[in-house]
Formats: structure tokens, C-alpha cells, sequence
């Protein structure tokens, strides 16, 4: 069980798009003519969105949890931005989005691993294809799982802010399962839940490159961060551009 409700507060400040991210996606897309339409699977609070609206990119953000939704939606100045946000499941999103419309797909801050089946995951990466363009990216960042193994349990890097830090557990169930738990922790010592039980699947590089052949993926680039250092098996994180 997902308890996203307590990390709507912090959320932007826990997972702020930096001046690294973004020169990272101007220089991912400026092949691409203006306006480059983004669409974000996973959007949270749409803080980066806004900035990509903002800078004419026309942008979709897709988000399954309520109360980052409708942040992302308070967040709207002026109806004239190309900008529009979808409480919507990724695996709906090929029902109601335009196929070969999108030039970028990007799935940030971890939220590709709560697609935690392999068939979904599959579909997944096969849905994305159907949406890009033919020169189109799929741009994901997730933790590098490894380094982070889960046998039987591990904890990720803590991630935190000046008003809060956010602990990330994960555990392997007896039957197998890789299951996460998050707290946050305030400045004055109080611990509040924020994912509870929630299985996911813990993707390496391998699998990820798998996954996008599978769909009709060619081409893999791996960093180890926005600032594009090179990926080892020894870094924290895994940001994968795949076209």
C-alpha cells in the first residue's frame, strides 16, 4: 500500500529539478524542433513540467497519486501554457494519448520500479514505443540495483531537504517479492509513513536494455547522473536514454 499523502508537502523539495537535469534534457532535445512535446510518466508535483512548459516544450504529466495531481494542477498560472496533467495509470495511458506524438518520455525520481510485474513492465516499455515519434527518446533514472542488492534486505541512499530526510527500505518477502517502505522524518524527530508494503521491481541495466529490445529499442546510453559520468556498477543511480 502506497501513502503518498504525506510526502505531498515535501515532495518538490525533496525531488527538485536541478540546473544538471535540466541541461541534461536541452541537450537531449535539441534535435527536435520547437515546440518538443514531453510527456512525464510519474510527474508528481509537476514543478519540472512547469519549467518545461514555461520554456515553450508543450508537456503532458501523467500521475496516479491524488495529492500530487492536484498540486501539479495548482501550480497552472494561465490556461495558455501547453501544459495539461492526467491522473492516469501508465497502462491506460495508450488508450487516450496520441501514438508517434511524443518526442520525449521521460519516467522520473525511481517510478519506473513500482511497475512491479513483468508482463506490465513489458508493456510498459512496448507502450512507449507506440507513443514516441520515430526519433523519439525514453529518458529513465532509477536507483542501480547493482550495487543496491536486495538479499535479503538493503537501504538506499537517504534523500533529503531542509526540512526533512526521506529513508527508503527494501526487503525480499518470503515468496520472493521485493517490497519497499519509505518514512520521512521531520526536523523536530516525528517519522511519518509515506509507502507502506509496496512491491516493486528492482531493474538493472541488463533487464532494462532487454525490455527496451523487446519493444523496438535500438540504441542505450547509460550515466551514472545528469552530469553524464560514466555508469559502473558502482554508482548509485542508472540514467538510461533509449531511442
Amino acid at each position: 500500500m502506497e501513502l503518498y499523502e504525506n510526502i505531498a508537502e515535501y515532495y518538490d523539495e525533496l525531488y527538485s529539478a536541478g540546473d544538471d537535469v535540466k541541461k541534461f534534457y536541452e541537450e537531449e532535445t535539441k534535435s527536435f524542433a520547437a515546440p518538443v512535446k514531453y510527456l512525464s510518466i510519474g510527474c508528481g508535483t509537476g514543478t519540472f513540467e512547469h519549467y518545461l512548459a514555461k520554456g515553450n516544450a508543450d508537456v503532458t504529466g501523467l500521475e496516479t497519486v491524488n495529492q500530487l495531481i492536484e498540486s501539479a494542477n495548482r501550480k497552472r498560472r494561465t490556461q495558455l501554457m501547453a501544459l495539461r496533467f492526467f491522473q492516469m495509470s501508465s497502462l491506460e495511458m495508450c488508450r487516450f494519448l496520441g501514438k508517434a506524438f511524443y518526442d520525449v518520455i521521460t519516467i522520473p525520481n525511481n517510478r519506473i520500479i513500482y511497475t512491479h510485474d513483468t508482463t506490465l513492465m513489458a508493456k510498459l516499455f512496448f507502450d512507449c514505443k507506440q507513443l514516441l515519434t520515430p526519433k523519439g527518446k525514453l529518458i529513465i533514472k532509477l536507483p542501480n540495483f547493482e550495487k543496491f542488492k536486495i538479499e535479503p534486505s538493503v537501504k538506499l541512499p537517504v534523500r533529503e531537504s531542509i526540512r526533512v530526510k526521506l529513508f527508503t527500505g527494501i526487503k525480499t518477502s518470503p515468496d520472493g517479492k521485493k517490497i519497499v517502505s519509505q518514512e520521512l522524518e521531520t526536523g523536530n524527530g516525528k517519522r511519518l509513513t509515506v509507502t507502506e508494503g509496496a512491491e516493486i521491481l528492482p531493474l538493472t541495466k541488463n533487464q532494462i536494455e532487454q525490455y527496451a529490445k523487446d519493444a523496438g529499442f535500438t540504441k542505450f546510453t547509460f550515466y551514472a547522473d545528469y552530469k553524464r559520468n560514466e555508469f559502473t556498477p558502482k554508482s548509485d543511480d542508472l540514467i538510461v536514454v533509449i531511442s
